[in-house]
């Protein structure tokens, strides 16, 4: 008598996940570490390159930080990018392309709340009472258009690096099933 059952193994991918929450602030955690740490370092080794004795030295050792701003954001976006699309477990690139999006705008979030502090105590300082950067001042307004311009380049590409980070993070999350078919009575 021929053997009527069928067997057949197949592989089922899930779909259709939420975004993990605890990944992504993971993520947002591991980029502002990288950036604050290894952003201070670039500061510290242009600020010692730059000659006090001009005018404006900040402008001596704005090139050499733009360059590292935007380098150092590619870098920091990408792994945290990775760390995202691993916790998460992402099942697939556009699963780890929506958590490295979303990683990326807590991000930027962050980034812009912390630079707003800094900013409002620099340029809202004053020395004797009278204000000693004040945002009419040529030389803080051609600062912060470089600050601008480097940090959307930066950012532009940190948010590239984040969504191809976190979509090299995943593992294929497969479930091995055995199916039992039966044949119809003749």
């Amino acid at each position: 008598m021929p053997d009527t059952d069928v067997y057949r193994e197949e592989e089922v991918i899930a779909i259709g996940r939420s975004p993990d929450w605890g990944a992504i602030w993971a993520g947002t955690f591991t980029f502002l570490a990288i950036w604050s740490i290894f952003g201070v370092l670039g500061m510290a080794v242009f600020a010692t390159a730059a000659n006090p004795n001009t005018p404006r030295p900040v402008l001596g050792m704005s090139t050499g930080m733009d360059v590292w701003a935007i380098i150092l954001t590619i870098i920091a976006m990408y792994v945290a990018g990775v760390v995202t699309g691993k916790l998460a477990g992402v099942a697939n690139a556009r699963d780890g392309a929506v958590h490295g999006m979303t990683m990326f705008g807590l991000s930027v979030a962050a980034v812009i709340l912390v630079l707003g502090l800094g900013e409002s105590a620099i340029v809202g300082g004053t020395t004797n009472g009278t204000p000693y950067l004040t945002t009419h001042s040529p030389y803080i307004l051609g600062l912060f258009a470089s600050i601008g311009w480097v940090g959307f380049v930066a950012m532009f590409l940190g948010w590239l690096a984040a969504m191809g980070g976190a979509s090299t993070g995943m593992k294929r999350r497969a479930e091995n099933v055995t199916r039992h078919e039966m044949r119809h009575a003749a």
